[in-house]
């Protein structure tokens, strides 16, 4: 009986050890940057809804799910965020969400991490690699990182000599822990 009690109190602490701590959101933005015309444009998107289980002791185990409301796109031009969310760009009535799932995350020193993720935009998943920083300051932790995809990979647009095909995706994530 005593083996069995040394037992259970083992498995229970190797368990509890490895608990991950929910992150929630308390603040969020997620913008983009993509060249139109020689020029820099810029937007956001909001509704960000994330499932964060994150420890840096236990990587193996962490995981980051996250989605975006595609018909938030905010541009700051009314006219072009009612093109983004029509058939030939986001497709917003049938694909509502785009998605982040991580399938590995690593530290690379520090502060400094490393993320693969699934990311779904439109019906169509690719890896995207994620450098990121984490950062807990009192009862707060800041997910803050950046990556560059090809629009054309998702079937976002067509070609265009004056749309660039590169997006720059920032995100910058504040959850209490």
């Amino acid at each position: 009986m005593k083996k069995l009690s040394l037992i259970i109190l083992l498995l229970g602490t190797t368990l509890i050890s490895q608990a991950q701590t929910k992150n929630t959101v308390t603040k969020s933005s997620v913008t983009y940057q993509i060249k139109n015309m020689g020029f820099t444009t810029a937007g956001k998107f909001g509704g960000l809804e994330a499932n964060i289980l994150f420890d840096k002791a236990h990587l193996a185990t962490s995981t980051i799910d996250a989605s975006v409301a595609v018909k938030t796109v905010n541009s700051d031009d009314d006219m072009r965020d009612e093109h983004l969310r029509k058939e030939d760009f986001f497709d917003a009535d049938h694909y509502p969400k785009m998605i982040m799932k991580s399938t590995s995350l690593k530290s690379k020193s520090g502060n400094n991490f490393i993320g693969e993720f699934d990311l779904t935009i439109k019906g169509k998943t690719k890896r995207i690699t994620v450098p990121f920083t984490y950062v807990v300051k009192g009862n707060t932790a800041t997910f803050a990182g950046s990556f560059k995809i090809n629009r054309l990979d998702f079937g976002v647009g067509d070609t265009s000599v004056v749309l660039s095909n590169e997006v720059t995706v920032f995100l910058n994530v504040e959850t209490a822990i």
